[in-house]
Order: C-alpha cells, then sequence, then structure tokens
C-alpha cells in the first residue's frame, strides 16, 4: 500500500514539473517574440521611410503605409544618386580588407601558438594592446602618413587601415581555437616531408573552417558599415563608399529623405541577408575559439 502511494505521489510530482517546464517555455517563447517584434520594428520603420516623400515623413505616424509608394525613390538613389558605384566600391573594398584580415591573422596566430620562437609573447601582447587604441586617436597620424605618401583619396588607404585595425580581435578570435588543434596531425605531415607552407595551407587552414568563417563575417560587417575613415581620407565620389554615400541627399536647405531611406535600405540589405544565413556559423566559431586545451 506505501508502495502505491509513493508511486503515486512521484507520478503526480513529474505530472507537475512537465507543466511547469511547459509554461516556463510558453513564457520564455512569448519573451522571445517580444524581443523579436521590438528588434525588428527599425527595420519596418526604415522599410516604410524609404517609399515616402518630405511630407508623408513628418506628417505621417511612423509606422503608418505611405499613401503612394515611391519605388521611384530606389531607382533615384541607384542611377542618378551614384549609389550604384558606392555600393560596389562597398562590396570589392569590404572583401578584399577581410580576406587580408583573415589571411594575414591566420598565419600570425599559427606563427605564435605553433611555432617556438623568441619574441612570440611579445608580439601577441602588441596586438592585444593595439586593440586598446582608440580609432579616432589615429585619424590626423595616418592622414599625415597617407597625405606623405600620396596615398590621400585612395581606396589603399582605406584597405590598409581597415586590415590594421581589424588584426587584433581577428588574432584574438584565432587564438583559443589554435591552441585546441591536436599537434599530431602536423607531426605526422612533419614526417611524411610536408613543409611548413603547404601544412599550413592544406591541413591547418582547412582544420579552423569554422572560426576563420566566423571571423571572415565579423571583419565584413565592421568594414561593410565603416564610415569614419571613408570620410576622412577620400574626398572624390568614384572611390567612396554608401555610408559616406547617403550624405549625397543631404543639401543646404533641402533634403530628401525618401533617397536616404532607400540607400540606407540598400547598404542594410547585403549585411542582414549575409548574417540571416550565416548566423549559426558566428556562434559556432566564437563557441569553438572560447575552448583552450
Amino acid at each position: 500500500m506505501m508502495t502505491g502511494n509513493v508511486e503515486l505521489q512521484t507520478s503526480v510530482n513529474s505530472g507537475g514539473w512537465r507543466w511547469l517546464g511547459r509554461i516556463g517555455y510558453t513564457i520564455m517563447y512569448i519573451v522571445l517574440i517580444i524581443v523579436a517584434i521590438f528588434q525588428l520594428f527599425p527595420l519596418v520603420w526604415l522599410m516604410f521611410f524609404s517609399l515616402k516623400n518630405n511630407q508623408e515623413v513628418f506628417n505621417l505616424p511612423p509606422l503608418s503605409l505611405p499613401m503612394h509608394p515611391r519605388w521611384e525613390n530606389y531607382s533615384k538613389v541607384w542611377n542618378a544618386g551614384n549609389i550604384d558605384v558606392y555600393f560596389l566600391n562597398s562590396l570589392w573594398i569590404t572583401v578584399v580588407a577581410t580576406v587580408l584580415t583573415v589571411v594575414l591573422g591566420s598565419l600570425v596566430t599559427y606563427a605564435i601558438t605553433r611555432m617556438k620562437w623568441k619574441g612570440s609573447s611579445l608580439v601577441l601582447g602588441l596586438f592585444m594592446v593595439a586593440m586598446m587604441i582608440p580609432v579616432h586617436s589615429t585619424l590626423i597620424p595616418l592622414f599625415s602618413f597617407f597625405n606623405k605618401v600620396g596615398l590621400t583619396d585612395h581606396p589603399l588607404s582605406l584597405v590598409l587601415s581597415y586590415v590594421a585595425f581589424n588584426m587584433p580581435i581577428t588574432i584574438m578570435i584565432l587564438l583559443g581555437f589554435y591552441y585546441a588543434l591536436p599537434r599530431e596531425v602536423e607531426e605526422a605531415a612533419i614526417i611524411d616531408g610536408c613543409s611548413v607552407n603547404r601544412m599550413f595551407f592544406r591541413i591547418v587552414l582547412p582544420m579552423t573552417g569554422s572560426v576563420v568563417a566566423t571571423t571572415a563575417i565579423i571583419n565584413m560587417i565592421y568594414n561593410w558599415n565603416e564610415f569614419i575613415f571613408v570620410n576622412t581620407f577620400i574626398s572624390s565620389d568614384s572611390y567612396k563608399t554608401l555610408t559616406v554615400g547617403v550624405q549625397n541627399f543631404v543639401g543646404q536647405y533641402t533634403t530628401d529623405w525618401g533617397a536616404i531611406g532607400a540607400t540606407l535600405m540598400i547598404s542594410i540589405l547585403p549585411i542582414l541577408i549575409m548574417f540571416l544565413f550565416l548566423s549559426d556559423r558566428i556562434v559556432e566559431g566564437i563557441a569553438a575559439g572560447s575552448v583552450k586545451g
């Protein structure tokens, strides 16, 4: 009789815990849905904003649909506003700077973590100290340097600046993953007569695919959205990127707000699409890079 009562009590308790678990999951999903709605609010507002004229922007509520959607705002900024040139500039500068940063960061991390040489700790310390240098404090020295070597108003000044400022964070993300790589694979490759360069590009680099993808995505987001360097070093329209090109629609007396909204939507979409498809790789790479040993 006592055994039956214990089993009945255990069944009641397990059923109660299941109900509490379901209620907890329901509350969690409700909270996440609310947070997601708040996160999507600026994007929806910007979409409606880009389809309005100046009168509708100021006279209608923020989330109201435009009376007559002005899709011509997009064609206007793409053709007449020179946005097509800015978009291509943003694209190739972002890709080149990202590839250089990831490749150089991987080489530096490999040399620091997998090779024994004097000064490796000092080099690592210098890269980590570089993370504490504010970007704004380097604008005047960089501008003076690029002006002396003839790189002002040249896209190479942007590429060099992006690579230099993104190297520390790239190396920091790669460090934990490289420390965790098994040395047995490299030792077997050396026994088979594999050179250091071949071992890095054919064995080590493919093994770090997830964390390399993470660093590439982070670099692309930063490079695509960067404003300060472009605004400081570039003056010609032929070299400007999207983040600076939006200023073309801000005049001394009038401002085309619908065109500005369309430009911002065009600049956001590539990064948004990339993040939606590759967000899992970011989490995977950061989690992998945080484990050592």
